[in-house]
């Protein structure tokens, strides 16, 4: 065997080569929606049909399946059905045009847009881990957080403390940490947690030998925090001390956390129950994750959606929502997010709003956590400079907030990034709000941003050595795994 072995291995490994190319080609050409990604998956496999076909089994396959779960999710609602009564205030307070979008997040986002909610915005990591600890401190029946990353640092251990002594009052805690997030600090938190006695787990958290590669990309990006299915917060802020001015000082990030009530905690806690019964196979139902019943109510006038997204039965739906929001803006679209890596459709949707004479701020970090996102994203500016739209560098330090409003009264704010990561492989989770006193407050936000931002100019860019201009477009490459 070893002597055919070593006289025929050529035509052997060419035979394994087409065999393999053969099968992730066929693989890539039936299950991609994307002519493009299929057309490079295809040209990389046919160019290095071993390591190629290796590539794309690790990066180039979506692995989730939910089918069997996301069929059984609960709803608050059925977000298929008309709401005569919702529709019909949206039509006199904010137009028809936005009745159009409720039924757009009727179809793609699976979950009703319900009236009756409160949202409180939380502006720094101090008034937000300050609140949260303080819920928990009160919780009387059960906690359910998710979360994708939760240091071993000073904060984290504050969070330790405060869901420790609630187990030992009786409450029923759960905890779910990304399993690629749980690592940004060595050793992770989970030791802390478990030897508190309280139940954690990790999402896609069966490592082999440090590291899951072909779910490494998969990751739960979402922040929930449901306490007695009463009250929630989500948002953009993660559990670590580099967000709080106590412990990094002044020049700590920054970020933007919300706590709600009301019909959307509901959906809130779905998801994060879906999560949790994913990662663990435990349903969490009996007494202590009672829902606290809400009324949705047509003359209350602030109406939110959880948005779930991610690559399972959501895939993209923060994407399709975006393009549908963006193509009824008749003022403005103010946008803030960390990392700005929109993919071609979302840029065509921007252009074509700032063409029709919307006014288009994008504000980003002048200074950015990641470099190699910010150069990615610097080599797209020109895209939006080009037609009508303005960007903005944000002055001081990091801000990790995500936000964005139209015309001052429709908000989109929670997890998602405005990049592929965010659009097409995490797990994210986001609110719509529609509402003008809210979706003022998000622009005051922004806009504050912008007055101390420096603008982007084109010629600016294009004043840069090539060099340099080339390095930004060559990592831009890589843009959709940043």
């Amino acid at each position: 065997m070893f002597e055919t072995l070593a006289t025929h291995w050529p035509r052997i490994l060419a035979i394994i080569s087409v065999i393999m190319a053969t099968v992730g080609i066929a693989h890539a050409v039936m299950t991609k929606e994307d002519v493009r990604a299929a057309t490079g998956w295809v040209g990389v496999m046919l160019l290095s049909p071993i390591i190629g076909v290796l590539i794309y089994a690790v990066a180039g396959i979506n692995r989730i399946r939910r089918a069997s779960i996301s069929a059984q999710r609960p709803l608050a609602g059925d977000a298929s059905v008309r709401d005569a009564a919702v529709e019909e205030l949206i039509g006199k307070q904010y137009g028809q045009r936005f009745t159009g979008l409720k039924t757009l997040g009727d179809r793609v986002a699976r979950r009703a847009l319900t009236s009756g909610n409160t949202i409180t915005l939380l502006r720094t990591g101090d008034e937000a881990y300050a609140a949260m600890c303080l819920a928990i401190d009160r919780a009387r029946h059960s906690i359910l957080l998710e979360t994708y990353i939760f240091d071993n640092d000073a904060v984290g251990l504050l969070f330790v403390e405060s869901l420790a002594q609630a187990v030992k009052r009786g409450v029923t805690v759960r905890v779910l940490i990304d399993a690629v997030g749980a690592r940004y600090s060595v050793p992770s938190i989970l030791g802390h947690l478990r030897r508190a006695n309280i139940t954690a787990d990790l999402f896609n958290g069966n490592i082999v030998m440090g590291l899951r590669l072909p779910y490494a990309n998969l990751r739960t990006h979402r922040k929930i925090l449901v306490i007695d299915g009463a009250i929630a917060f989500t948002g953009g802020m993660n559990i670590r001390k580099g967000f709080s001015a106590e412990f990094a000082g002044l020049g700590s990030a920054r970020d933007t956390h919300f706590q709600v009530s009301g019909p959307v905690v509901t959906d809130l806690f779905s998801v994060a129950a879906e999560d949790w019964r994913f990662a663990g196979n435990e349903r969490l139902k009996g007494d202590a994750w009672r829902i606290t019943p809400f009324s949705s109510t047509a003359g209350q006038s602030m109406m939110v959606r959880a948005v779930a997204s991610g690559p399972d039965a959501s895939n993209e739906t923060n994407h399709k929502l975006l393009i549908g929001a963006f193509s009824i803006a008749r003022k403005s679209i103010r946008i803030m997010s960390p990392y700005f890596l929109p993919d071609r459709e979302l840029i065509s949707a921007l252009i074509t709003a700032a063409r029709r004479g919307v006014e288009i701020d994008i504000v980003v970090p002048a200074k950015n956590n990641l470099f190699l996102v910010d150069r990615a994203m610097t080599a797209q500016f020109d895209q939006m400079l080009k037609n009508y739209c303005r960007i903005w560098r944000t002055a001081g330090p990091f801000d990790h907030s995500k936000l964005l409003s139209i015309d001052g009264l429709w908000a989109y704010v929670g997890s998602s990034n405005l990049d592929a990561r965010s659009l097409r492989l995490n797990f994210e989770i986001d609110l719509e709000v529609l509402d003008a006193g809210f979706a003022e407050e998000i622009e005051a936000r922004i806009e504050a941003a912008i007055e101390t931002a420096t603008p982007v100019t084109l010629e600016a860019l294009q004043a840069r050595p090539f060099i340099i201009r080339l390095f930004d477009r060559i990592l831009w490459l890589g843009s959709p795994y940043l």
